[in-house]
């Protein structure tokens, strides 16, 4: 006889209440990871992550690199027959990290995260010379990925002065207390 674990649902609880529940209706189908293109740096699939939340695997969902890596492409979103939202469900994962200290598993990433939010709530884009140069001046990696900034430069890959969006009290608005 299978003897059932018991499970702590507070976490998966905490989690719904911070975003969007549509996890909850994830039967696993493995569609997500499929389309991912960070899926091999992943240490857990987007599907076992939300398996993780399920069974109230708090600690090791906000110490995986999963949160972190997912780039928010939406493929999987797209992919999903669910319409589960991996994107918005790892960006609430992020933000829960923080809110609770925990160490970010990648070097690097928490400074872009926070670099790339700021920007966003600002400006309403991302400016990516300015993204850039933050994110290397926060981890102190000046001439690391020089030679591919400036050949991305010389064929204009790079706006040279930011742009915003064209209602900036309105963008402000919709953003709402997410900044």
């Amino acid at each position: 006889m299978r003897r059932r674990q018991s499970v702590n649902r507070e976490f998966q609880e905490q989690v719904a209440s911070k975003g969007d529940n549509s996890f909850a209706s994830c039967f696993h189908c493995l569609s997500c990871g499929a389309g991912c293109p960070a899926v091999e740096l992943m240490d857990w699939r987007p599907n076992q992550v939300i398996r993780m939340i399920q069974r109230g695997m708090k600690k090791e969902v906000l110490e995986s690199r999963t949160i972190w890596i997912c780039i928010g492409c939406f493929n999987c979103l797209d992919q999903c027959p669910n319409r589960v939202d991996i994107p918005s469900l790892m960006d609430t994962l992020r933000h829960m990290a923080i809110e609770e200290g925990v160490r970010v598993p990648e070097p690097g990433i928490l400074a872009f995260h926070k670099e790339f939010l700021r920007q966003v709530s600002n400006r309403g884009r991302v400016f990516e010379v300015g993204l850039m140069m933050r994110y290397k001046l926060a981890t102190r990696s000046f001439s690391q990925d020089m030679g591919t900034g400036v050949r991305m430069m010389l064929k204009g890959r790079f706006q040279l002065t930011p742009s915003r969006v064209e209602n900036p009290r309105e963008f402000k608005e919709k953003l709402g207390g997410s900044s």
